[in-house]
């Protein structure tokens, strides 16, 4: 089993946490923006057991297998966390508990304001949106 000390190193190196918005799908019938939260560890094919190790330490999540198209790059899988009630009572507490390290931690902060606004739906209103976007555009920077 791994340890959480080497959970945080591993995200803190090759894990992001993401937050994408997806405008309505009038298709769908839906109105309003749709925000997806991901806490996410990407690594090369050849380290897939390791992904596997990952999965077992957190007892959830999935690994998706993702094709590179970009020459001298190697086909990577992504274990991903995504549904809402797992990020905000296992991850969230986990990384408050053991702390990032990398420039990880403050993207981990911007994501749980992020979650905590998406969980109540506040993108519901043109204000709450306005308000993700903002904690989103500083993410990654």
């Amino acid at each position: 089993m791994l340890s959480a000390d080497y959970i945080v190193g591993l995200t803190d190196g090759e894990g992001s946490f993401t937050v994408y918005l997806l405008p309505p799908n009038a298709k769908h019938g839906s109105v309003h923006y749709r925000v997806q939260c991901r806490y996410y560890i990407k690594m090369r094919e050849d380290d897939l057991p390791l992904l596997e190790k990952v999965q077992a330490f957190w007892g959830c999540g999935k690994i998706y297998f993702q094709k590179e198209y970009r020459k001298n790059q190697r086909n990577n899988y992504r274990f991903e966390i995504f549904h809402y009630q797992l990020l905000k009572e296992l991850v969230v507490p986990f990384f408050e508990r053991h702390p990032l390290e990398s420039k990880r931690s403050k993207d981990f902060e911007l994501f749980c304001e992020i979650l905590d606004l998406a969980i109540t739906k506040a993108h519901h209103t043109p204000e709450g949106l306005e308000t993700i976007k903002q904690l989103k555009s500083q993410m990654h920077a």
